[in-house]
């Protein structure tokens, strides 16, 4: 089946949108650049000033329904530190970020200090005028994941929930959008990704497609009807990125990845606590607060091997990684999720 096609319109191209656009891939460029240029830095950085999430997703392991918002001041402390560490993209996470008061404080302190600013949201709370607010704060990208068409026991994050809200992100968003769908993980009918990543394309957003984890960020092989929805999305895409789609292929099977988890590093998961983690999914490694961790920390889990990371399946840790591939072997190694200390791995 060939690829959906963007209709004229639906995502109108002003010139102002053009030159924003424009901008903001010549920041992404210059910061791949930076990234291939010097290790010592941050690339992204993932953080949490909101646990607290307005749904209750099954398959979810990353919310509460009693978190308080981080208050401004200590994110701002935060975000400055992550300034400090070179860090080029901010993106925003939760829980449901949305639901903390002083998001466009947080958006405009990312910018303010050079990162490019995302954010991944359910999307309940996005209306023409909390989508302006988000415009004028300067955020780059946004991601929605809807997981089904109607809603149900798993998740309430569907396409006809959302569906007004996409609209409205096509009429009034001056950020990238790129809507995310799933397979895996209870999601009962694997073909309503592609109704999902039709519709996205359909209003003028990019669209990717997701293997649902389990609950220790771990990959789940696929079926045979997922395996197949799962492959007619990839088919749309160019396939301008091997390894990563290699990545993928793997993931998909339940087979295990050989690569260099750079989390920790390159990547950075800062929960509502303000700890330093590997990801969402190895909450306490290392676990240090942020505002004391320096470059000695940075460069020590450049170098360190992550026993969890052939059955990983978080993708925004993979490509981040996928930068240094080809350099600096992993001469330490830490099992995350037991009691074992960072080794030596001899030589």
């Amino acid at each position: 089946m060939s690829a959906p096609t963007a209709q004229p319109g639906l995502r109108k191209q002003t010139p102002a949108r053009r030159l924003k656009a424009a901008a903001r891939k010549a920041r992404e460029l210059a910061i791949i650049g930076h990234a291939l240029a010097s290790t010592h830095h941050p690339v992204m950085a993932q953080i949490v000033p909101m646990r607290f999430c307005n749904l209750s997703c099954a398959y979810c392991n990353e919310y509460d329904k009693v978190s308080q918002p981080v208050p401004i001041d200590e994110m701002l402390r935060r975000i400055d530190h992550l300034g400090r560490l070179g860090t080029s993209i901010i993106t925003i996470s939760g829980g449901e970020p949305t639901t903390h008061p002083d998001l466009d404080d947080i958006i405009r302190r990312i910018r303010h200090n050079g990162a490019l600013a995302g954010m991944i949201t359910n999307g309940y709370y996005l209306v023409p005028e909390r989508i302006q607010r988000l415009n004028e704060a300067g955020l780059d990208h946004l991601q929605i994941s809807i997981d089904n068409v109607e809603p149900d026991e798993i998740s309430k994050k569907s396409l006809k929930v959302l569906d007004r809200k996409l609209q409205w992100l096509a009429e009034h968003a001056d950020f990238h959008v790129n809507i995310n769908s799933v397979v895996g993980g209870g999601i009962k009918d694997p073909q309503d990704a592609l109704t999902i990543g039709r519709r996205a394309i359909e209003l003028g957003f990019t669209s990717t497609i997701g293997i649902i984890h389990d609950g220790d960020g771990q990959l789940k092989p696929l079926g045979a009807e997922e395996r197949r929805v799962w492959e007619e999305m990839r088919s749309w895409k160019k396939k301008n990125y091997s390894r990563f789609n290699q990545f993928q292929e793997a993931i998909a099977n339940g087979q295990p990845n050989e690569w260099r988890c750079r989390a920790g590093s390159r990547y950075l998961y800062i929960c509502e606590n303000g700890l330093v983690h590997y990801c969402s999914q190895q909450r306490g490694y290392p676990g240090t607060p942020l505002a004391d961790y320096t470059q000695a920390d940075l460069d020590r889990e450049f170098l360190t091997e992550k026993t969890c990371a052939p059955n990983c399946t978080i993708s925004c840790v993979h490509q981040i990684s996928h930068i240094d591939h080809w350099r600096a072997p992993q001469t330490n190694r830490v099992s995350p999720g037991t009691d074992d200390e960072l080794v030596k791995i001899s030589t």
